[in-house]
This record gives structure tokens, C-alpha cells and sequence, in this order.
């Protein structure tokens, strides 16, 4: 017995069946319930990670992890390709129909704009003091190992090598440098103790021999980020310059030497760098008279960008953010005693799409209900 195969105009009819679009609604609404329900456990940032930024979420049965329910990258792909099949197949693209072509145009748009928001935005942080100039901002959650050497004319050189890297083991060779390094234990998450109370340190150089480094399981909060640790070998041709222990709970940067220059190495949040610099001028915490209930929070920033000759003052505050250059400035917290402002910073090139989504889709469902009033008023007697 032989299986005939499937043709194109077979597939494309059976991708475009309304039983598939309902299919994927109902998947659509489990999948937010469940995705809802699992931030109270593991918290805003690891439940969209794992439910809706995934193609499937994975079960463990024993010592074994399993798929079980499609994820949010699953269902949105599907449902894309079930409104693009409709779109080829259903549709006679007739003048009177063209209402329903423009929204259905506008839902393959917001669909799409969701997948390129989800696989290309990023949101980021930058926590600045009054007075203080900024150029990047940090992130939330990822980390970097920065190599620093001292230059002349008050300017440092600048080698940071991402966690992502660091925790694949082995040796790392940055350029430029005269020396290279080693992994010899990298941990996500780890808990600091002095190593005299019991404790162990792998470390040969620098403050790490007198502190122990016990990993910890990973942290899925918001408010509780990970603890990178790494004990690092950091050798010069065959010589060992001491293992070293570098870590996100450790103060200030540790300093060795390499061909007579010092260089200075640590793990801090991951920057990225802008073309411009923001000044925080004023902060001001504004409460309810009489209470201690927050009434306004808004910063007053300069912001300067010689390049575009872009010198101006802002004002951000609550539901009032900045944009400028592809970026939007957030104003999320405060602290220091009100001379420390915090903005969140989300960069998001489709940030557009839904807009624009929105608007075909009305105007799509305007075009077929006017259409469908002038026919029936001009057919009435």
C-alpha cells in the first residue's frame, strides 16, 4: 500500500482551513493562561523566556526533558502561515472583498511585527546620579567580563568578553591582548563566603584566596539577578599568572601585571553603548500633601549628540518617556535619597508595526462595512 503525497494547492487548502485558525486561537489563549500563572513561580522575565519566546515548552519525565505544549514561537508561526495560506487560497481578490484583504493584511503584519519584537527588542536599564553623564546602558540580566588596561590621556582600552562565551569552558583569546584565558569552573549562580570558615577557593591570586565560592541554583526573579562567578586562569604563553576569581558580588576590580603594563579585570552587568549622552540635571519625587503616597516622578536630562549637533533638555516622567535615537527612556525607579534616577531603555525596531497593524485592520473593517451600506442604500427602492 502507497502513500500518494501531498501537492502544493493540498497543502496550501489544508493550511488555510478554519479549523486550523480556530486551533491555534484555543492554543493561543492556553498558552496565556498558563504562561500568566507560571510569573507568580519563576517571574516575569523566565516565564516569557520559557513560554512565550520558545518553540516548545519542555516537561521532565525521569531524566528526561520533553516537549508537551508548543510554545509561543510555535503557535504564532503557524498561525502566520495558516492567515498567509488563507490569504493565497480564500480569497478572489474582488473589489468588494477588498475590506477583508486589508485586514487580514493587517494581522499577518502584527503577527509578524510580534515575531521581530520578540527575537530582536531588548530592554536594558540605566541608573544615573544628579550631575552625572552617561553614554550606555546596562542589562538586566546578562553579564560581562571586562579587561581593562589603563591608557594615556584619562582614556581606558576596553576588551569585554560576554557570559555567553565564559560559560562555554575552555581557553578565550582575546585580541590585542599578551595574555589569554583559561576557564577553570564557571557558575551562573553562586554564593560568597570567606574560605577560612571552611570554605575552599581554587583562587591563587588576588582577593579570591580568601573568599570560597559555593554555586547556587540559577535565580528566576525579577529582583534577585544572578551571582556570575568564574575562576579564571589568565596565562601568558605557557606561564600561569594566577587563577583569579572574578565575580558580580565582588567590589571593585581586581588589577595583575602583563608585560610590565597592570590590567584590570572584573565581571559587571553588560553595557551597550549609545551614540549619545544623557546628563541628569534634576530629579524630582513628588507625594500626595499630608501622605507618603508617590504623586509624580520625573527627571529633567540633558541630552547631547555632537554628531546629529542634538543639544536639548527633556523632561521624562511617568507615561511620558523620551525618544531618540531608536530608543525609548522609561522613568522605573529611584533611590540614593532622590539624587539617583533609573530609567528602563527598550529598543525595539518593529515597535511600529502594531500601530500600523491596528490601522489597516480598521480601515479594512471600515472599507467592507461602508461598502456593504452604499450597496444596500443604493438597492433600496
Amino acid at each position: 500500500m502507497t502513500t500518494k503525497p501531498i501537492s502544493p494547492p493540498d497543502l496550501l487548502e489544508r493550511l488555510s482551513s478554519v479549523k486550523l485558525t480556530l486551533t491555534c486561537l484555543g492554543l493561543a489563549m492556553i498558552l496565556v493562561v498558563i504562561g500568566t500563572l507560571a510569573q507568580m513561580n519563576m517571574g516575569t522575565f523566565a516565564a516569557q523566556k520559557e513560554y512565550f519566546n520558545s518553540w516548545w515548552i519542555f516537561t521532565t519525565l525521569g531524566d528526561t526533558s520533553v516537549p508537551f505544549f508548543p510554545g509561543g514561537l510555535t503557535i504564532g508561526a503557524l498561525w502566520m502561515a495558516n492567515l498567509l495560506a488563507a490569504f493565497t487560497v480564500k480569497f478572489k481578490y474582488r473589489r468588494e472583498d477588498a475590506g477583508i484583504l486589508v485586514s487580514h493584511f493587517g494581522l499577518i503584519l502584527l503577527l509578524a511585527g510580534q515575531f521581530l519584537t520578540q527575537t530582536l527588542a531588548h530592554e536594558s536599564n540605566m541608573p544615573i546620579q544628579i550631575s552625572q553623564s552617561r553614554n550606555y546602558t546596562e542589562s538586566f540580566r546578562d553579564t560581562e567580563l571586562v579587561l581593562i588596561k589603563s591608557a594615556s590621556n584619562d582614556l581606558d582600552e576596553v576588551t569585554s568578553i560576554p557570559a555567553s562565551i565564559l560559560s562555554q569552558g575552555g581557553e578565550i583569546h582575546p585580541p590585542r591582548l599578551p595574555f589569554y584565558l583559561v576557564v577553570r569552573h564557571y557558575m551562573k549562580n553562586a554564593q560568597l563566603g570567606m574560605a577560612g570558615a571552611g570554605g575552599h577557593s581554587l583562587a591563587t591570586q588576588g582577593i579570591g584566596t580568601r573568599v570560597a565560592a559555593q554555586e547556587i541554583p540559577t535565580s528566576s526573579s525579577d529582583d534577585e539577578p544572578n551571582t556570575t562567578t568564574i575562576y579564571l586562569d589568565v596565562r601568558q604563553g605557557s606561564q600561569s599568572l594566577g587563577v583569579w576569581l572574578v565575580s558580580l558580588g565582588l567590589g571593585a576590580p581586581q588589577s595583575f601585571l602583563a608585560n610590565g603594563e597592570e590590567y584590570h579585570l572584573a565581571i559587571r552587568p553588560r553595557r551597550y553603548y549609545l551614540p549619545f549622552t544623557l546628563t541628569l540635571k534634576e530629579f524630582h519625587h513628588d507625594i500626595y500633601a499630608g501622605t507618603d503616597i508617590p504623586k509624580n516622578f520625573s527627571s529633567l536630562v540633558h541630552l547631547s549628540d555632537p554628531a546629529k549637533n542634538e543639544e536639548r533638555d527633556a523632561l521624562i516622567y511617568m507615561n511620558h518617556p523620551l525618544r531618540y535615537g531608536g530608543k525609548t527612556f522609561y522613568q522605573a525607579s529611584f533611590g540614593e535619597g532622590d539624587r539617583l534616577s533609573v530609567f528602563q531603555v527598550v529598543d525595539n525596531p518593529a515597535s511600529v508595526t502594531p500601530y500600523v497593524s491596528c490601522a489597516l485592520v480598521v480601515l479594512g473593517l471600515a472599507i467592507q462595512f461602508l461598502s456593504h451600506l452604499l450597496e444596500f442604500t443604493r438597492k433600496r427602492p
